[in-house]
């Protein structure tokens, strides 16, 4: 057997219709697993779905605002009737640029509803599955952002800061249910988000700022969203049985290594 078969797995991904989710929908359905995508916007998520579908990947796409609980519980009821759910991948979430006197109250309730209460809402949805069907795999995406202070970050790094907590708890209360959490920090990421950052702050200068933010990071250059899968594929594998409750920084050396 390869290494980091997911074959006769069901693995739910949350915003997995583009940048990292969509790069470990991908990875994940590449080896042998059945995806499960959960996102807003219908007409992607089908041609992503679809996309995989040509290459006789096994995947389906669910509408669902991972804010909404019933909406959540919902799909999870659906994915869950005719087959368990083995592994779980929150990634939905949303940025913010901001700090704590300019970020308006609207927009830090909007970034706590998704990216901290988004998590809680899977987590709750998919945990009793998992543990009527003797265990599964939970794989949160936090950020550098809970271990190192960046500017402007106030409401994101709050949310990310919850996601890290939340998997060591969900780590230490399921240990017995042989349910395994664990998250994954990453630093700037090359992802669509970037570049329509860029095109909206930075008109006519794109390149320029995209060079320059990527020597902020001590390794030279950006991450890319496939290098992230293939971590998540590794701690969503059983190769990685005996890991639980452990934070995986994938940041080019930004949190040792900058000066």
């Amino acid at each position: 057997m390869r290494q980091f078969d997911l074959s006769g797995k069901h693995a739910v991904i949350t915003g997995g219709n583009s940048g990292i989710g969509n790069s470990i929908a991908r990875t994940f359905a590449e080896n042998g697993a059945s995806v499960h995508i959960l996102d807003l916007v219908e007409k992607q998520g089908k041609s992503v779905i679809q996309s995989l579908e040509a290459e006789k990947y096994k995947a389906t796409f669910h509408i669902c605002d991972v804010s909404k609980q019933k909406n959540v519980m919902t799909v999870f009821q659906i994915i869950s009737k005719d087959h368990p759910v083995d592994i779980l991948v929150n990634n939905a979430g949303i940025a913010n640029i901001g700090n704590a006197e300019n970020t308006s109250e609207e927009d830090f309730d909007q970034v706590y509803a998704v990216n901290v209460k988004g998590v809680y809402n899977c987590l709750h949805a998919c945990i009793p599955i998992m543990r009527s069907n003797g265990g599964g795999v939970i794989l949160n995406l936090a950020s550098i952002v809970a271990s190192v202070g960046l500017p402007d970050r106030f409401a994101y790094s709050m949310s990310k800061g919850a996601v890290v907590s939340m998997t060591l708890s969900v780590a230490k209360d399921y240990l017995s249910d042989n349910i395994r959490c664990n998250s994954i920090s990453p630093a700037r990421i090359h992802t669509p988000f970037v570049d329509g950052f860029l095109k909206k702050n930075y008109p006519g200068k794109e390149e320029e700022m995209f060079k320059k933010l990527e020597k902020t990071q001590p390794i030279g250059r950006m991450g890319r969203p496939e290098e992230v899968a293939s971590l998540a594929l590794f701690l969503c594998s059983d190769e990685a049985a005996f890991i639980t409750g452990v934070d995986y920084p994938i940041d080019g050396g930004s949190i040792n290594l900058n000066t």
